[in-house]
């Protein structure tokens, strides 16, 4: 079988060629023979150890490492389905998305032996396992996978359209999504990329995106997989460690989200840093200001933005390299087994320059949400832009295409922005800050910051009465910074914290639409 096994094939073309190189254990190169022999072992371990089985959920919490990888690997050889857990979100959070995948097992790594707590209860987890120390002596060590044989596991019959990751995007109210990733959509996003961008088996990445999102999983590392090229795997970003890995030379191809490069370019190490030797370097997951563009095109990069999301992809576009100044800002042309368009609010596409929301249709789309029909049907379903009857995922964000063709993204239908490279939904934050005693109303809208791109700000209405009952009043109205630190703190609590406001702005009152819903294209209009 072919799905699944994407490097036990690696193994039997280029044994010896170098898969991945492990920076949390001194740099140690890893073959494509000796990580074949290794998810043979863990996918041994999974399913005659721990009884996983076709369609399981295999839940993991932890770091970048390449033990996360080779569960990954694993669950495809044997049918299990990854959940890969974003470990910056709170236990109250995790557990939501635990209870809706219902994993079997939860891996995790170090930094959450005290998270795991919260999740002992959960009815579905027959085992829990560490990848160093253990929270428990009933917890299993992930180092029991080496007692186990490395010759091929037994063939599970999959087809293309199994899930292989339940994904979890962000949900504007409610329980967030968890797009179901098959194995064809993720190896047919790999297709595409490598195809359009050009990747190789001489290509090397740095892997430090994390692997809770598809940007870590999907825009260079399988696709490397398939292409039988290196992935150098660091437990998260660390612009002291780019840069060394850089210098070295190695290093070819880079993917970031627009806050990395900025703290890049800030370190000292940047005027003197090459980037010569490099043939790709893009940006994702958020809008990224024209000037770090510049700053890289002075040094003689051709550096790019991207756009993908977890439904589909997440590579979509390709700006060829001649393109690369002459269209600051796009993100050009569908990669080779993708169609894009852009649609009106009636569906029907659009003409040059005229706004529309973005719509994709191609074999890397995900099967849907997991366990969630309603939110699949007003995701992804027929468009009257393509008479065929055909199923597009609609994006809603806004993009328009010029004469030539080329695309760009230039905002968003609904009120989501986009922090650091994670996304942040108001309707989430001001359900918490509604739970505040003092609070009457609230909204939420984004701000630009230098660092992040785009942050938070809450807006809020207090009252007397809601102030003595949270206990704030006392001789005198607090003050603005207490009452801000109050709120802040009260966020920090219950929600991760890049989604925490970074500001408060205290009004008297809403302004409102006549539909009497709070008018937030004032707000942002007010805002200084």
């Amino acid at each position: 079988m072919t799905i699944g096994n994407l490097v036990g094939r690696q193994a039997l073309y280029n044994p010896s060629k170098v898969a991945l190189v492990d920076t949390l254990n001194g740099g140690r190169p890893i073959t494509y023979g000796k990580w074949a022999e290794v998810v043979e072992q863990t996918a041994n371990w999974l399913s005659k150890g721990l009884g996983v089985r076709k369609g399981d959920r295999v839940a993991v919490l932890a770091m970048n490492c390449v033990e996360y990888l080779d569960v990954w690997m694993a669950c495809g050889r044997i049918g299990a389905i990854l959940q890969n857990l974003n470990w910056r979100l709170t236990s109250e959070e995790l557990s939501r998305l635990i209870n809706d995948a219902e994993p079997t097992v939860l891996i995790y790594g170090d930094d959450f032996i005290e998270s795991v707590a919260a999740f002992r209860q959960t009815g579905s987890i027959q085992h829990f396992v560490a990848f160093g120390r253990k929270a428990t002596e009933s917890d299993h060590q992930f180092a029991e996978r080496n007692t186990f044989s490395a010759a091929a596991t037994a063939e599970v019959a999959l087809d293309w359209d199994d899930p292989w990751v339940i994904c979890y995007t962000g949900g504007t109210t409610g329980l967030p999504k968890g797009a179901i990733l098959s194995h064809r959509a993720m190896v047919m996003n790999a297709v595409n990329t490598n195809s359009s961008w050009g990747l190789t088996a001489e290509d090397v990445a740095i892997l430090n995106a994390p692997l809770f999102h598809t940007g870590g999983l999907n825009v260079f590392t399988l696709p490397l997989v398939l292409a039988g090229g290196t992935s150098i795997v660091c437990r998260t970003f660390d612009v002291e460690q780019v840069f060394d890995l850089v210098e070295q030379g190695q290093v070819t191809v880079f993917f970031g989200v627009p806050t990395m490069f900025i703290m890049m370019q800030q370190h000292r190490r940047w005027e003197t840093a090459d980037f010569s030797h490099l043939k790709l370097i893009i940006s994702g997951g958020a809008p990224c200001p024209l000037p770090v563009f510049e700053k890289f095109w002075a040094k003689g990069v051709d550096f790019k933005t991207g756009y993908g999301l977890t439904e589909a992809g997440p590579n979509t576009f390709w700006l060829p390299t001649a393109d690369v100044r002459r269209k600051p800002g796009y993100v050009g042309f569908p990669l080779l087994f993708v169609e894009v368009k852009a649609v009106n609010e009636q569906g029907f596409e659009c003409g040059p320059n005229e706004p529309g929301e973005l719509i994709i249709h191609g074999p890397h789309m995900c099967a849907g949400y997991w366990r969630n029909p309603e939110a699949t049907r007003q995701a992804i379903h027929p468009t009257p832009a393509d008479p065929s009857g055909r199923s597009w995922l609609h994006t809603g964000d806004l993009a328009i295409y010029d004469e030539e063709g080329y695309f760009k993204i230039i905002g968003r239908l609904k009120d989501m922005f986009i922090s650091g490279g994670e996304n942040v939904y108001p309707a989430e934050i001001e359900s918490v800050l509604h739970a505040h005693p003092a609070v009457v109303e609230a909204a939420v809208i984004a701000v630009p910051n230098e660092k992040w791109g785009e942050v938070g700000q809450a807006v809020v209405v207090l009252s007397s009465l809601s102030l003595s009952k949270a206990g704030l009043r006392q001789a005198q109205t607090p003050s603005e910074d207490v009452l801000t630190e109050e709120l802040l703190a009260f966020c920090r609590s219950r929600l991760a914290g890049y989604k925490v406001p970074h500001s408060v702005r205290f009004v008297s009152e809403m302004p409102k639409t006549g539909a009497g819903k709070i008018d937030k294209k004032q707000l942002q209009s007010q805002t200084i």
